[in-house]
């Protein structure tokens, strides 16, 4: 694949949503600064490089600062970001020759869920993710990335069949959660996330797993079980919204901030769990502002570790991922303070 493929969205795409966070004001503000001594440079061919130079230097010292130190509500607020790669930007841009899958041979087809088979270098996979939309219309169409049962099953049954097939499996992760209307209740909403979970737990090929924005309770989940799964640095992985806890806890949306923070939903959060087992570091100022590299960097470990777990035997590859998830939720505590013999320290212990 050439890097043009990867180049081909960028920050300048014509199809970009100009939305500011917050945060991001200070960055655009010096952004803008330079981009009009520049252009008063170009147009009047005074030599404006003493001036353009230290705010570049600036520019990125503070693009820099601003993106290390994050709060977890801002984590949440970067991995909604309007003009954050989705699902359908990265089957364009990481993948070659996608070929779409539809229905789920029961009731409809889910447009919130994207399936089909693509080609990853050499290598065919199945492809499965959160498909959100851009505009309006695209995004009513597909439910905001919510799916359905049906999308659900959609995507198991392509799993089964890439299992039969002997070809890895690849999800991307991006949704707020799972359809909550009650047509999809009717469906049987709980039971397909479930049925989901369990059937990739025992699926005899290897599946990665990446999080690539919002990684919403049960939505997302339902296809988020494999033998590795990734993070970009700027999504988040959570039970619920912090605004959703944050109306159930203190009935006060308004208090997500101290949700978020509460729920550990960062991937400086959930490393330490080992909930997620790597992250993969976004460009600075978030993968919105650089996609290309965003894509060369998702397809490069995708590529790595679909060559590792390619030499794992089927039985040991589940075996180590029962043992990989059996081991969450397993922390090291103190004990409570008691009399030790000859003063010896009491040692922590595993809970």
């Amino acid at each position: 694949m050439s890097d043009s493929k990867f180049d081909s969205k960028d920050s300048r795409s014509p199809n970009r949503v100009h939305i500011i966070l917050e945060f991001e004001k200070p960055i655009i503000e010096l952004e803008k600064k330079i981009g009009e001594l520049e252009a008063l440079s170009k147009s009047t061919g005074m030599d404006l490089d003493g001036e353009v130079r230290p705010l570049k230097e600036r520019l990125g010292k503070l693009v820099l600062e601003v993106f290390r130190n994050l709060s977890p509500l801002q984590v949440v607020q970067v991995a909604r970001h309007p003009n954050r790669p989705l699902t359908a930007d990265y089957l364009e841009a990481v993948f070659d020759d996608f070929v779409e899958v539809h229905g789920d041979r029961g009731f409809r087809d889910d447009r919130a869920i994207a399936a089909g088979f693509a080609r990853l270098g050499d290598r065919r996979v199945v492809v499965i993710g959160h498909r959100k939309g851009r505009d309006t219309r695209e995004k009513m169409a597909c439910y905001w990335g919510c799916a359905h049962p049906e999308g659900y099953r959609k995507a198991l049954r392509l799993m089964k069949l890439a299992e039969k097939l002997r070809l890895p499996v690849v999800t991307f992760i991006d949704t707020p959660g799972a359809y909550p209307g009650i047509g999809a209740e009717e469906r049987g909403q709980a039971w397909a996330i479930a049925e989901s979970i369990r059937d990739m737990s025992g699926l005899r090929t290897p599946v990665v797993c990446t999080v690539v924005g919002e990684g919403g309770s049960g939505g997302a989940l339902g296809i988020g079980v494999g033998d590795h799964v990734m993070m970009l640095e700027h999504a988040y992985y959570s039970v619920i919204s912090p605004e959703g806890c944050a109306a159930i806890l203190w009935n006060d949306a308004k208090r997500a901030g101290d949700a978020a923070k509460a729920l550990k939903l960062t991937s400086r959060d959930l490393l330490p769990l080992r909930i997620i087992d790597e992250v993969i570091p976004e460009p600075v100022g978030g993968a919105h502002r650089a996609p290309g590299e965003t894509f060369a960097r998702v397809r490069e470990r995708l590529t790595h570790h679909l060559d590792r777990l390619a030499a794992r035997p089927v039985d040991a590859l589940l075996e180590d991922r029962y043992a990989k998830f059996r081991r969450i939720g397993s922390v090291f505590v103190e004990p409570p303070a008691r009399p030790s013999r000859e003063g010896a320290e009491p040692a922590a212990e595993a809970v």
